[in-house]
């Protein structure tokens, strides 16, 4: 299959918490392998399921030295506070200043369906967050204040425009 579309805002699918992965066989394998070849056609981190469309708890992501699959992710502990740009493929990478923890532990599971735990710090421990937000119906923008929001929206559908 290959390179799949990216689902933009506002479809529904990005704001609907994902159905968890239950089969861990080669079907899944080959759309984890799309989704990183989706996510670095457009030069992204991390790539969640509901991205291309699919209301499933899966995202994948090579990000400052961690590249993994997580399925059924779980954010389990964090600390700290960063403040820093994000941006999202869905959102045409128009990029807010954000505040994250700095760090995340991550739980999930792996393509066998083994139950992992992974620790991250800064724009890795970001992922972690931002993806596992897709994979519970979350984009970055519901963490702005309402006027910042608009102003993401409005530079969004300006660019689709330009397209």
């Amino acid at each position: 299959m290959g390179i799949r579309k990216i689902t933009e805002y506002p479809e529904s699918v990005l704001g609907a918490v994902g159905k968890p992965v239950e089969e861990f066989d080669d079907e899944l394998k080959k759309l984890c392998d799309d989704m990183f070849e989706t996510m670095y056609d457009d030069e992204g981190v991390g790539l969640a399921a509901p991205q291309i469309g699919l209301s499933l708890r899966l995202f994948v992501m090579d990000c400052e030295g961690i590249k993994l699959v997580a399925a059924n992710p779980e954010i389990v502990e964090t600390s700290g506070e960063q403040s820093g740009p994000e941006g999202c493929l869905s959102l045409a990478k128009v990029p807010a200043v954000l505040e994250r923890p700095e760090f995340a532990r991550l739980k999930a599971q792996d393509l066998n369906g083994e139950w992992f735990e992974k620790e991250a710090e800064g724009y890795a421990a970001r992922c972690f967050l931002h993806e596992t937000d897709h994979c519970d119906g979350k984009l970055f923008i519901d963490h702005l204040p309402r006027m910042r929001r608009e102003m993401v929206v409005k530079k969004f559908k300006k660019e689709k425009k330009l397209r």
